[in-house]
Parts: structure tokens; C-alpha cells; sequence
């Protein structure tokens, strides 16, 4: 119990690494352009990319050989798949954030270093933590992990399918840049407003604070040189994780409003 604090923390610092070198792979940095097929070799081609360029072009199929259709349709079924992950994942955060003024008060109560008023420190934050139902350990790497093979494998399937880059949708063609650059700029104000609605500001966060402002950028930049279909998804990505997090901060303001009214 007493290295609980310590392991969330680390965990945490790990975490936001982890986030980073994410993006980065999900924004182009690093990038493997090979077309995907059923016989590329690696289990991550294999077992992840390829299933998800098969789907791709099932559901292009679906609706009359349209890619731009299928990019948008697979890109929501993939997201709802994850909600469960995404909800728990931001209601931890939420919980966190939420406690911080106490966490802060502790710290100031016990802000001598040394060993038995750090230990008494998390001893009271432990205390605080099952006294207000959070598990900080739960708000670790978890939900990270399991989002990021998925999302990264169907990032390389809509970037590796080659009948991808052969159609157009509305007044783009997905293998080339928007030449009116209308996707970049929706791309980037999409993932501005994201970043706003569920980030969680604190001294803990700094590096992703950073990230948020930058995040927008970088994908403005790629959007513009990348083909559209990537812009497309990034897009899609953006508007749902919006709606999501609407109706997750609209779900949980719900119970604070009772609590007050009573």
C-alpha cells in the first residue's frame, strides 16, 4: 500500500511518454508505405493492418465502391468498439482532477521531506483515495495500451490500401492532398477542440498540456502534404471524440447537479 503512490506516478510519467511516441507514429513521423496484402509478413500486418484494409474494402464495397463511405463508416464502428475503454478512461481522469485540491492540501500539510511525513503523506492520500471510491492505479497505462495497436494498425491500413489511393470522395481524391486544403483546416480545428474538451490541465501534466497546442499543428502540416484519406480519418477521429466526450462530461455533471439540489 505504501508504494500505491509511487507506482501511480512512475506509472504516469510512463504513461505520457507513451501517449507522445504515439502521436507521433499516428501523424506520420514514422512510417512504414509498403501496400498492405494478406501475405505481408509480421503479426502486426498479419493479424491487426490486413484485417482491418479487408474490412475497408468489404464495406467500400457495400456502398457502391466508396472508400471515403467506408473510411468514415469503419472509423465509427472502431471508435464505439473502444468507447467502453474511452468512458472508464475519462471518468478515472475526471475523478483525479476532481480530487487534486485535496491532494494539494495534503501535500501542504505535509510538505517536509523526510521519510515519516512522506510516508504519513501517502498514507492520507491512500486514505483519501478509498474514502472517495478512485483507484489511481486504474487511470495508468491500461486504457492506453489497448487503444493503441488498434488505432495505429487501422492508421496503416487506410494509409497501405492501394484501391484506397485509386478513388475520389465528394471533391477530393483519397490518395492525394485536398488541393483546397478544407480537410487540413477541419483536421486541425477537430483535434484543437478535442484536445480542449478532455484534457486534463494540472502540474502533473505538463508534457501533455504542451502536446495539446502543438498536437493541432502537427496535424495541420500532415494533412496538408498526406493523401486525404488520412485527413478524412483524422477528421472523423476528431468530431466523434468530441460528441464522446460531450455526453461523457454530460453524464457525469448529471449526478453533481442532484447532489446539490438535494
Amino acid at each position: 500500500m505504501e508504494d500505491t503512490l509511487r507506482r501511480f506516478f512512475r506509472k504516469k510519467r510512463v504513461c505520457n511518454f507513451i501517449f507522445i511516441i504515439f502521436v507521433i507514429f499516428l501523424t506520420g513521423c514514422s512510417m512504414n508505405t509498403t501496400p498492405i496484402t494478406a501475405e505481408s509478413p509480421g503479426f502486426f500486418n498479419h493479424f491487426l493492418v490486413y484485417p482491418f484494409s479487408w474490412l475497408l474494402m468489404k464495406t467500400a464495397l457495400i456502398f457502391g465502391d466508396s472508400y471515403g463511405f467506408s473510411i468514415i463508416l469503419v472509423t465509427i464502428l472502431i471508435r464505439v468498439m473502444l468507447l467502453p475503454v474511452m468512458i472508464k478512461q475519462t471518468k478515472n481522469m475526471k475523478a483525479m482532477q476532481q480530487l487534486q485540491p485535496k491532494i494539494n492540501e495534503l501535500k501542504e500539510k505535509y510538505s517536509d521531506k523526510d521519510e515519516k511525513t512522506q510516508k504519513k503523506l501517502q498514507e492520507e492520500m491512500i486514505n483519501l483515495f478509498q474514502a472517495e471510491g478512485v483507484n489511481p492505479i486504474s487511470s495508468g497505462c491500461l486504457p492506453v495500451l489497448i487503444q493503441m495497436p488498434i488505432l495505429l494498425a487501422f492508421y496503416y491500413a487506410i494509409m497501405r490500401t492501394e484501391e484506397i489511393a485509386r478513388h475520389s470522395f465528394l471533391w477530393f481524391d483519397l490518395g492525394a492532398p485536398d488541393p483546397f486544403y478544407i480537410l487540413p483546416v477541419l483536421a486541425a480545428v477537430t483535434t484543437f477542440i478535442q484536445m480542449k474538451v478532455s484534457a486534463v490541465q494540472s502540474s502533473a501534466n505538463n508534457q501533455l498540456a504542451v502536446l495539446n497546442n502543438i498536437m493541432p499543428l502537427m496535424i495541420l502540416f500532415f494533412a496538408i502534404n498526406f493523401p486525404s484519406a488520412l485527413s478524412l480519418y483524422w477528421v472523423v477521429g476528431g468530431v466523434f471524440g468530441i460528441v464522446q466526450t460531450y455526453f461523457i462530461n454530460a453524464d457525469r455533471s448529471k449526478p453533481e447537479q442532484e447532489t446539490v439540489k438535494s
